[in-house]
């Protein structure tokens, strides 16, 4: 489990940011401060994996506030202003977030620190891209994009967000390919990005944008439980 706390000098903030953490399993959010320098008190005696940090605040500034972390604590910047992207980077921001909060882009930052979390124990981490030839052509995937693979004969479409990648290669082989635990199979022709499922249906589900993917009967059992785990279903 990824330990965290929040500091937004917004509530509705902080309220957004509980309602995202209640519904990723490896997350545990254990405290949230309007008080920059009370989170700084707790910090002291509670030591955490992870900082979701405002930058606009009134005690003293989130970047100001990141610097005075240690080595080892991973910082998402959580703000409404763009300009200070570079500012947060420079300072080895895993991540920065744009209000309104969107879900999946929470996730993906959450993800990014458990990815590191493991790495610096010397624990396995997935791939990022996954290149595959189309045509005469390399084209790189980027994994966490990858919104499902679909199987047309003996071909696959890799399916992005903005784009699809026809390639030569079956369904067996993007298994094997694939981070195993955030890609699932649901039909004899459809392998699924568990990250990007928004909705489950009877004979279908949703990813980002209302893309629909058919779901087999005989995968439906599996597919919830996976989620069940994904989401915290209650």
């Amino acid at each position: 489990m990824l330990k965290a706390i929040a500091i937004d000098d917004e509530p509705l903030a902080l309220e957004v940011i509980k309602a995202h953490a209640k519904k990723i399993s490896f997350l545990e959010l254990n405290a949230t401060f309007v008080s920059a320098k009370e989170a700084l008190e707790y910090l002291k005696q509670n030591p955490v994996d992870l900082v979701f940090l405002d930058i606009n605040m009134p005690d003293i500034s989130g970047l100001d506030f990141s610097q005075l972390l240690p080595n080892n604590t991973a910082v998402v910047f959580v703000t409404a202003y763009s300009q200070y992207a570079v500012d947060a980077f420079n300072l080895n921001a895993i991540d920065y977030l744009m209000k309104p909060i969107e879900f999946t882009r929470f996730m993906k930052a959450c993800q990014k620190v458990y990815d590191n979390v493991q790495n610096s124990k010397g624990e396995p981490v997935d791939m990022t891209y996954l290149f595959v030839k189309e045509g005469y052509d390399l084209v790189r995937i980027v994994v966490d994009d990858l919104l499902y693979v679909q199987s047309e004969g003996n071909y696959l479409t890799f399916k992005e967000k903005n784009r699809k990648t026809l390639t030569r290669m079956t369904m067996t082989e993007a298994m094997e390919s694939l981070p195993k635990h955030k890609f699932m199979r649901i039909h004899k022709s459809y392998l699924v990005n568990l990250n990007h499922v928004l909705k489950v249906e009877k004979h279908q589900i949703s990813v980002t944008d209302n893309v629909f993917v058919p779901i087999a009967a005989n995968y439906h059992s599996e597919l919830m439980d996976a989620l069940k785990l994904l989401w915290k279903v209650m």
